[in-house]
């Protein structure tokens, strides 16, 4: 299978004045607001960061899920956290949290499926960052 996806980024003005947006091909973007104080610091709007944990932490889960289902176990709920680092001009790490409800599995097996995840999800294999995992499995 073979696809590709798209987004558009606008900017106007300088790096710390100016201010830009961001749409999606699918429309759930549709000129969201960017700006350097969206970036660095806090206000409504997105960045890149923030969609770049978006991204790995739907793909991950929805990966871990294909795994889960291959196994034979269906989850319940999978709730992941994505967190991005970002230092000095580089992203350096982002932090996986992943908390989640699968009947009948055990917790080395859940452990073991969301390392694999981790491993093959397309948008871990894209980043050049470390990548740390958390897992925790509800009862």
């Amino acid at each position: 299978m073979k696809f590709t996806r798209k987004a558009i980024a606008n900017w106007k003005g300088t790096g710390m004045e100016g201010k830009g947006t961001i749409s999606t091909q699918s429309t759930t973007l549709d000129n969201a607001q960017l700006s350097f104080k969206t970036r660095f610091d806090e206000g409504v709007g997105t960045n890149p960061e923030e969609l770049i944990a978006a991204a790995h932490s739907g793909c991950f889960t929805m990966q871990l899920s294909f795994l889960l289902s291959e196994g034979g176990f269906i989850p319940e709920d999978l709730n992941t956290e994505a967190k991005v680092v970002f230092e000095d001009g580089t992203i350096t790490r982002i932090d996986l949290e992943l908390t989640g409800k699968v009947p009948g599995i055990s917790e080395e097996k859940f452990k073991e499926t969301a390392l694999k995840a981790k491993e093959i999800c397309p948008v871990s294999k894209l980043l050049n960052a470390e990548i740390s995992l958390s897992v925790t499995l509800i009862s």
